[in-house]
């Protein structure tokens, strides 16, 4: 089964409603477990492979979400396209709760998460500058368009440790950086999503205004009542996504360890265990 196009599904995504299932594969990595199994289906003649970010219970909070073993699934089972389905804060007043946020670039507020595959006896730099792929946020903004939805093209994702929620201070400093959004998921899911040669791109889904507004504190009851509304756009998005995306070229993060990959002499036992990633590389 080809399978090209993979969700990780954030906070209220835990499955994919109409996604009729063919498989449920629990992946030995060898970087450990990943958050769940990952689920194989197909979505309106779409095969599709997701995986709950947090697993389908959410039990894993954004610090224990094993990020290398979760891209490491989804690029063995084929996965090309990944789109990451996030609930976020928002930083602006234009982006109002329930709006959609097409992120193109990061910052990165984490502390105690690996962020790269590299290590150990092979050493890669692979780009970064613009981390979410042009084509797939592109395919993305059609099927928004076509669905109505109030969708914004770009926006700085300000990545924080979490699990709390930024102090208010914080979240003055992220506007006065011009970021857009606040969450906690996101990297270095990205950042290992280009080391693994996928084009990875955010439908960021805004649930509150964070804590920077004077009236607004974050309340997480009023957060799910969006996030319930939000994750149905979601999905209506990922059924509606696979034209569009047909319709887009190659993506340049297909190729990202080209130049990248340091290490003249790779041990046979380091190559063998990399092999998934810098095999044609």
């Amino acid at each position: 089964m080809d399978i090209a196009f993979g969700v990780i599904g954030g906070s209220g995504l835990y499955a994919i409603d109409g996604l009729e299932v063919v498989d449920e594969r629990r992946i030995d990595t060898p970087f450990g477990q990943p958050s769940d199994a990952v689920i194989i289906g197909k979505l309106d003649g779409q095969n599709i492979a997701f995986l709950p970010r947090h697993g389908r219970d959410h039990n894993l909070a954004p610090h224990e979400i094993n990020y290398r073993a979760n891209i490491w699934a989804m690029k063995s089972v084929g996965v090309r396209w990944l789109l990451s389905v996030s609930a976020v804060g928002s930083l602006r007043e234009d982006i109002a709760p329930g709006d959609l946020v097409l992120v193109d670039q990061f910052i990165d507020r984490t502390r105690t998460r690996p962020s790269t595959f590299f290590e150990g006896g092979v050493v890669a730099h692979v780009t970064f500058a613009d981390p979410c792929c042009r084509e797939l946020r592109a395919a993305l903004a059609a099927t928004c368009q076509e669905r109505g939805l109030n969708v914004h093209g770009t926006g700085t994702y300000v990545c924080i440790e979490g699990p709390q929620f930024s102090t208010r201070a914080e979240s003055h400093l992220y506007r006065q950086w011009g970021a857009a959004v606040v969450g906690m998921t996101n990297l270095p899911e990205a950042r290992l999503a280009r080391e693994a040669q996928m084009a990875y791109a955010t439908l960021a889904m805004a649930t509150d205004y964070d804590c920077w507004r004077p009236s607004d504190d974050v309340d997480v009851s009023e957060i799910i009542a969006v996030l319930r509304a939000n994750v149905d756009k979601a999905k209506g998005v990922v059924a509606h996504l696979g034209p569009h995306l047909e319709a887009r070229g190659e993506s340049e993060a297909w190729t990202a360890l080209k130049h990248a990959i340091m290490t003249h002499a790779i041990p046979d036992d380091i190559r063998e265990r990399f092999a998934l990633l810098i095999d044609g590389a």
